[in-house]
């Protein structure tokens, strides 16, 4: 795995109240490419972020279908990671007010 395919797996951190109460056990959840493998995610997390990482969880989240008037439609389906760090490590993607 080269590095620019690593820079390229992680989309962007999700925020949502699910993921507020993860980062209490030390886990952080991120948006990857539908092509990523749980040992690419853990390449990348620990190259951007310069931490551990313990453990990588994913799951593919259906798109859901949306009217538009007449209009059928469907949100694309997307891949989330869950991303257990190490004792002592952490990633802060909350934001502050």
């Amino acid at each position: 795995m080269n590095n620019e395919r690593l820079m390229k797996v992680l989309l962007s951190g999700v925020l949502s109240e699910k993921s507020a109460n993860a980062a209490e056990s030390n886990q952080v959840v991120f948006r990857v490419a539908s092509d990523a493998t749980k040992p690419e995610i853990r390449r990348a997390v620990e190259l951007m972020f310069e931490v551990n990482v313990e453990d990588v969880h994913v799951l593919n989240v259906k798109g859901k279908s949306k009217r538009f008037g007449a209009m059928q439609g469907k949100r694309s389906d997307w891949r989330k990671a869950y991303v257990r760090l190490k004792e002592g490590d952490s990633i802060d993607l909350m934001p502050t007010a």
